[in-house]
């Protein structure tokens, strides 16, 4: 049976994807995608600890640091992006390598990614303006009457996935749900093999520690000072990437650098443990795997090489 040539590599943030992708690459020839959000943006090499220069030297890597941090980058415009990379490299014969920590992305490879019309500003006032004069509560009543299924699946508190629901249920006549029923894997079956890195938390939480450590004395400080230099809107994902708030202040003289440090280590871990808990949730199939840690060789004989 022929192996599939795309392997999905998931996981939490300091977890070792990067370097078990790199090895991999070393040894396939394959091409390295990334699937992570905030390594696409080119502002931020040390505070995402993208892969080096060395390490790109070292075997082919797409889609890192591609993003102005001007842009915002949607999960429709990541799949755009990198669908004809792994489609060049199905026709050359070529493995890929799809790693990163965004489970959005995955998610739209292998379940599909929806096409939902934009509700329109009338909608997503009104639907902002209830959550805001009415509260919770509200929304989710509004949406039990006509997309149950949406009422279900979002967190409490999550007010921006509640109002865009009701938004989408009310400008479009269409539950968020139906539309989302329609989509269609953008990897054919068969073509990959998925694996999510599940490290023991205690050994995660050490290695986010030591992640933090590492940009710091790497100049994260100056990639925020370069950052607010351009005076970029709050808004923007890149200026809400774990260490540019916490460093934004010790910039600005309101924060000092041990307090900065010891909030962008307890945001790391809580960002790891969120992470960790979305895939345990969302990768139920079984196409994918999930191990506290993968070997080189493991992976090269059944995550998808064609050695």
């Amino acid at each position: 049976m022929t192996r599939p040539l795309i392997t999905l590599l998931a996981g939490p943030t300091a977890s070792g994807k990067s370097a078990l992708a790199l090895a991999w690459a070393r040894r396939t020839g394959g091409l390295i995608v990334n699937a992570d959000s905030q390594q696409l943006y080119a502002d931020l090499r040390v505070l995402t600890a993208r892969p080096s220069a060395a390490d790109e030297a070292e075997a082919e890597h797409a889609l890192y640091g591609v993003a102005d941090g001007a842009e915002a980058w949607s999960v429709g415009r990541w799949t755009r992006a990198a669908l004809p990379l792994l489609q060049r490299c199905a026709a050359e014969g070529r493995p890929a390598i799809v790693v990163g920590g965004t489970g959005l992305y995955f998610n739209a490879l292998t379940a599909g990614l929806a096409e939902i019309p934009d509700p329109g500003p009338t909608a997503r006032a009104e639907a902002a303006a209830l959550f805001d004069d009415k509260g919770e509560q509200a929304v989710r009543s509004a949406l039990l009457a006509g997309d149950p299924a949406a009422e279900r699946r979002i967190a409490p508190r999550d007010r921006q996935r509640l109002v865009r629901a009701l938004a989408v249920l009310n400008g479009t006549g269409r539950a968020l749900s139906a539309w989302r029923a329609d989509t269609r894997p953008l990897l054919a079956p068969g073509s990959w093999r998925g694996w999510v890195l599940q490290p023991a938390r205690d050994r995660l939480y050490a290695a986010c520690d030591r992640r933090v450590d590492w940009m710091l004395e790497n100049g994260a400080l100056r990639e925020v000072e370069a950052l607010l230099a351009r005076n970029l809107s709050a808004d923007l994902p890149v200026m809400k990437a774990i260490g540019v708030p916490e460093l934004a202040e010790v910039v600005r003289g309101s924060s000092d650098p041990e307090v900065a440090a010891d909030q962008m280590r307890q945001a790391t871990r809580n960002f790891a443990k969120r992470q960790m808990t979305w895939f345990r949730n969302q990768m139920m199939s079984d196409r994918w795997v999930k191990e506290e840690s993968i070997a080189l060789a493991t992976l090269l004989n059944d995550g998808g090489s064609q050695l």
